[in-house]
């Protein structure tokens, strides 16, 4: 049973839309299927490589590449933009540091992945593993939801389209993790 199906490629097409909150919305929704990926793999009885090196592929280039978009481009351009009553910096200062936090997270997750390809055993064989694999998925779901919930509307509000310009432009140099 494959479970790498559940994982889209990164779409860098995107890149080239002119409205850069849709492409956070897209990128979103591939780090939610990314959540799924790592919930499946927490409970698979088989041991999965593609799906395992998939999952380990995305902790290693999409999450920092993710992250750096996001503190470069999006939470830059709204701490210039909002309002004092929209209390944003709150929220972005939060984010800031869940990304900090996260980087710690995810390497440690990224040691399980290897250890399960290196012994070509499943994640389930190991309790901590298995328990890394579904934090790492409950703590990003919740952080995509506060990011969609508060921070994307409120830089649709917010964001004039010089900065949406701009960081269009940002986002279509490729970036390494």
């Amino acid at each position: 049973m494959a479970l790498l199906g559940a994982l889209e490629p990164p779409s860098r097409l995107v890149r080239a839309v002119a409205d850069p909150i849709d492409f956070f919305f897209a990128e979103h929704q591939r780090h939610r299927q990314f959540c799924r990926l790592l919930d499946a793999l927490a409970v698979a009885p088989d041991f999965e490589a593609s799906s395992l090196q998939a999952a380990l592929d995305f902790c290693l280039q999409e999450i920092p590449r993710h992250f750096a978009e996001e503190e470069e481009t999006l939470f830059q351009a709204l701490r210039r933009r909002a309002l004092p009553e929209d209390e944003v910096s709150v929220v972005l200062e939060r984010l800031h540091d869940e990304h900090r936090a996260d980087a710690d997270r995810v390497r440690r997750l990224c040691q399980g992945l290897q250890t399960c390809l290196g012994s070509r055993l499943p994640p389930s064989s190991s309790r901590d593993v298995k328990q890394a694999l579904q934090d790492q998925a409950r703590h990003e779901l919740n952080h995509l939801a506060l990011e969609n919930a508060v921070v994307l509307p409120i830089a649709r509000l917010r964001l004039e389209p010089s900065d949406l310009a701009q960081m269009s432009e940002q986002l279509a140099v490729p970036r390494r993790p």
